[in-house]
Parts: C-alpha cells; sequence; structure tokens
C-alpha cells in the first residue's frame, strides 16, 4: 500500500514538473517577430525605443518611421545604445538580421530584459510594402527588373549571388563561387548582386535575407538557397 501510495506522489510529482516546463515554453515570449508583426507592436507604443543599427548612409536612404540611428560599427555604438531605457522594450533592426541580432545580444547581456528583434530587417519590411522614411533621395533604385532579366539571357546556367559588403557569410562564400564560376566558365554566369545598391530589385523578387543564391535555367529558377552554403553543397546543384 505504502508503495502504491509513493508511486502516486512520484507520478503526480513528475507530472506537475512537466507540466510547468510545458507552461514555461508557452509563457515565453516571442523575441523575434516578423515585419507585420513588428510593425504592429511599434505602432501601438507612443514613444517607442525603435533602433535602426546599420550606417547613416543606410539610414538616410530608408528607415522605419522614428527610428533612432545607432550605427553597430560606430566607435560611439556602446555609449549610444547605452543611453537606452532598460525599463521599457527596445526594438532593433537592420538590413537583413545580422547586424541587429548582435545589437540584441549585446543588450541582453547589458542587462536589457524586453529587446526584440526583426530577423528579416528592412528587406522584409520593404517585402510587405510597409511604409518608410527617406532623408536622402536614391538617385536610383539599381538594376531594374527589366535588366535582370536581360541578364539571365544565356545558354549557359546563371548563378545570382544576392550580397552585401558587410555580410560575413556573404564575404565566407565569395571565393569559391568565384572559383567555381572559373572552372565551369563554359557552362556558367555568376551574377553578383549588391543588395544595397538594388533595393528595388530585392523588393521585386522577394530577396529578404542573405545570402541568396539563385540558380536560372532558360531564365527559370531552378534552385534557390537562403543563408549561408558551403562549396560542396553548391557544387551538387551544379553538376
Amino acid at each position: 500500500m505504502h508503495r502504491f501510495v509513493w508511486g502516486l506522489l512520484i507520478f503526480a510529482s513528475l507530472s506537475c514538473s512537466t507540466r510547468q516546463e510545458e507552461g514555461k515554453d508557452q509563457n515565453q515570449e516571442k523575441i523575434e517577430l516578423s515585419a507585420e508583426e513588428f510593425n504592429e507592436r511599434i505602432s501601438k507604443i507612443p514613444d517607442v525605443q525603435l533602433v535602426d543599427v546599420r550606417t547613416p548612409e543606410e539610414f538616410r536612404k530608408g528607415h522605419i518611421e522614428n527610428a533612432a540611428n545607432v550605427n553597430i560599427n560606430g566607435e560611439q555604438f556602446r555609449d549610444q545604445i547605452r543611453a537606452l531605457d532598460k525599463s521599457k522594450p527596445v526594438y532593433i533592426y537592420c538590413l537583413s538580421g545580422a547586424r541587429s541580432k548582435a545589437a540584441a545580444n549585446f543588450l541582453r547581456d547589458d542587462g536589457y530584459e524586453n529587446v526584440y528583434e526583426m530577423p528579416g530587417g528592412i528587406m522584409e519590411w520593404r517585402s510587405k510594402d510597409l511604409p518608410e522614411t527617406i532623408l536622402e533621395s536614391r538617385e536610383s533604385g539599381g538594376m531594374t527588373l527589366a535588366e535582370y532579366r536581360t541578364m539571365l539571357q544565356t545558354d549557359k546556367l546563371a548563378l545570382v549571388d544576392f550580397y552585401a559588403t558587410w555580410c560575413a557569410p556573404c564575404k565566407k562564400m565569395k571565393p569559391y563561387l568565384e572559383k567555381i564560376s572559373e572552372e565551369m566558365a563554359d557552362k556558367l554566369t555568376l551574377i553578383r548582386i549588391d543588395v544595397d545598391n538594388n533595393p528595388d530589385l530585392c523588393k521585386e523578387l522577394g530577396v529578404s535575407a542573405l545570402p541568396v543564391l539563385k540558380l536560372y535555367k532558360n531564365e527559370d529558377v531552378i534552385w534557390e538557397h537562403n543563408g549561408y552554403i558551403d562549396e560542396d553543397g553548391v557544387r551538387a546543384q551544379l553538376n
């Protein structure tokens, strides 16, 4: 009888513990938001702490209204970001999520408890046609969709690499992509597109993260990859 009672108590204790852990997971607040979720949150806060951690040049060419520009690569970044109120939530973004992730982690390590990110960055924001403030008009949005399609008019395979000069995975992939291009010059054309210089094209093509590879054959996409991929992974698609 005693063994039976103890068994019930142990079972109840384990069940309770499991439910508590499940409750923690269910109650854990989401810190990575889609562009729509990000917009909904910040639009409801009158004096929102909204931070754009891109360069001043990027910021002037288009940013979310009411955002403060604190360049993560600037010399004053630590002092400027620490001026934020720890008692209030902080919403942070960049072009495609990498720099804002680093900044958000810095804030959390520094004691900020409510920090929210938009992993897709302003690239995703633009792809959803959400409002943007422009301080410095762009002379050109870069390559047009028609010009892009013209580049794909080849009897070779066309591998398009969407990159940014500050993107670490992009820089890591560049050498082997160029090597592959040289080795397969008779049947492959490599097209590299800087997303910072071609925001309109990226918006039309739905490029909202980095890096992005698109492989075309006869102007049709036959393979696409978002994020870092090693050389063997790319070669597997070309053979």
